[in-house]
């Protein structure tokens, strides 16, 4: 379409028979005008839309041809545009009604001239009509100019009002940040108080539970002492009862332990998948007949870092939770799976997800925010310890993973443990001994504790396995023995102790024998403080059984006698 730009000083020709064009531009180029001309109609389109200023068209070029084209550019011209036509008819054609009523008319501004023509008369028409297109470029050109004026000085006149919008943007934006400040203000320090909260809440756990860890392994030892002599006696029911009770103990405090992220986790590949296929048959015994369990295994063999002890332990707790969140019965639905990517708060990685889904009773967000807390609960008195989740969510921290959980009252609740994927297979675990038949009878052991009972009984469990024992209250004294005693083929010591610790006793042993076996006894579960070696050395948690202990101690046994 022609615009404003567009040089007025060319005239298109449209005259397809006989001689008509060639001599048509030979007599405006004679004038000076330039000239093009044309084939046909589209041919004739095409250059208007190039830019020109005017055009002559023979009658018969419109009859013969399809005039359409013309048509639709000439309808749509801008406002401002006129574009000039010539048509030359035949003498006395002017006025035949394909001319008037059509042409003419679809034309708009056109100059009708007869042929025969007049060199003048086609000169003083072609100029005509490029002097009128030449005003109506130059008129289109004032009114953009005007047009751009006004625009400027309507910008003008909106600057002080864009102004004040943008400074009052500025003050809302200001204040909304403030106020977005204030409130993670508060935010973070309410996140502080937990946290420090929580912090002093596992510090005490795991001291108690490193006090009763040091308890549960003098009782449970006597009563592996008791029920291995009570073989044949009525009273071995008790015993086994009193272990059970014992047990149950023992679970409390690796409850304890795994909320303060203090127990000693030992995290190895963990197939989810194979791990939760052998335990549905386990859970389903626990959960009873009104919970239907269903698994939806996905996370296609991808190893999981974790603890599997301590991993089977979280989906148990889960499990029974689920299934007091039903007292009616339901569906528990395990769900796996394998992910690349981050959480809102995990790091970019490769992860293991476990969801465990229920569709009970749900919680309130008030409750949501407190699930996590140990000693919490929602149970009746006697019914839980308010431990369950605590351990779920230490146990996943301390995995270097996650925990979430997501509610809704009367639809239900669904948790999901995030565990880091191990880069290596799944590890073969070597199950404990139950015989209790020691490989190396009469091998010399050096025990040292400071604790008397859990001491006395250490040293009655390996004589009841046929070892040969001597004992020690701390590390000097055990260091002062290994000088004067002869023959002795493992150090069996605990690690938190007055003087000098477990770690630094070792050192100092290796030092006096090299070759010496170290087995390391504990019931203190943050070992990190007493040296970053004793992750790479053969921990014995307390409390045990007396089937770990001879476990235990064939093995460190078997690797001296290899060095």
């Amino acid at each position: 379409m022609t615009d404003s730009n567009t040089d007025p000083g060319r005239v298109l020709i449209l005259a397809p028979v006989g001689r008509d064009a060639p001599v048509l531009a030979g007599m405006l180029q004679g004038a000076g005008i330039e000239a093009d001309v044309t084939s046909d109609i589209d041919a004739l389109v095409a250059q208007l839309d190039s830019g020109a200023g005017a055009a002559i068209i023979a009658i018969e070029a419109l009859r013969r041809g399809d005039p359409r084209p013309l048509s639709r550019w000439i309808a749509q011209q801008p406002a401002w545009s006129d574009f000039p036509f010539v048509l030359l008819t035949h003498r006395g054609a002017a006025n035949t009604p394909d001319l008037t009523g059509n042409y003419a008319a679809m034309l708009g501004n056109v100059t009708l001239l007869e042929r025969p023509l007049h060199v003048v008369t086609l000169l003083s028409a072609a100029k005509q009509a490029l002097r009128a297109r030449s005003r109506q470029l130059q008129a289109a050109a004032q009114f953009a100019a005007r047009e751009r004026a006004e625009a400027e000085a309507r910008e003008l006149a909106q600057t002080l009002e864009q102004r004040v919008a943008e400074r009052t943007r500025e003050l809302a934006d200001a204040n909304d940040r403030l106020t977005a400040e204030i409130a993670e203000r508060e935010r973070t320090e309410a996140a502080l108080a937990h946290a420090q909260k929580m912090e002093a809440i596992g510090q005490l756990t795991g001291g108690v539970a490193h006090d009763f860890n040091n308890l549960l392994t003098a009782v449970i030892g006597n009563l592996d002492l008791l029920e291995a002599r009570l073989q044949e006696s009525p009273l071995r029911r008790m015993v086994e009862q009193s272990l059970r009770a014992a047990e149950r103990g023992a679970k409390l405090t690796s409850q304890l332990l795994a909320f303060s992220r203090k127990q000693r986790l030992t995290p190895m590949p963990v197939d989810v998948d194979r791990l939760l296929a052998n335990h549905v048959d386990l859970l389903a015994r626990t959960l009873g007949p009104s919970v239907r369990i269903e698994t939806v295994l996905g996370a296609g063999g991808a190893p999981a870092m974790a603890d599997a002890t301590q991993l089977e332990l979280a989906i148990l707790n889960l499990a029974i939770n689920a299934r007091d969140a039903m007292p009616g019965g339901g569906t528990l639905r395990i769900e796996t799976a394998a992910f690349d990517g981050s959480t809102a708060d995990l790091a970019e990685g490769h992860w293991v997800t476990i969801a465990i889904r229920d569709d009970g009773v749900g919680m309130e967000k008030e409750i949501l925010q407190r699930v996590f807390e140990p000693f919490f609960t929602t149970k009746e008195t006697g019914k839980g310890s308010g431990l369950g989740l605590s351990q779920v969510y230490g146990f996943a921290k301390q995995s270097d993973g996650s925990v979430a959980i997501e509610s809704t009252p009367g639809a239900g609740t669904t948790v999901r443990i995030v565990l880091p994927r191990a880069a290596t297979q799944t590890a073969t675990v070597t199950p404990l001994r139950a015989d209790i038949v020691p490989q190396r009878p009469g091998a010399r052991i050096l025990v040292v504790d400071d604790d008397e009972d859990v001491r006395v009984t250490i040293v009655e469990l390996l004589q009841q396995l046929g070892y040969r024992v001597i004992a020690a209250a701390d590390g000097l004294t055990a260091l002062n023995l290994l000088q004067r005693e002869q023959g002795i083929e493992l150090l069996l010591t605990d690690v938190a102790m007055p003087e000098i610790n477990g770690v630094e006793t070792a050192r100092r042993a290796r030092l006096m024998r090299p070759h010496l076996r170290v087995l390391f006894v504990s019931g203190y579960a943050d070992l990190a403080q007493f040296g970053s070696d004793l992750a790479d050395q053969d921990v014995l948690k307390k409390p045990y059984r007396l089937s770990e202990l001879a476990t235990r101690i064939d093995h460190a046994l078997s690797v001296a006698k290899q060095a």
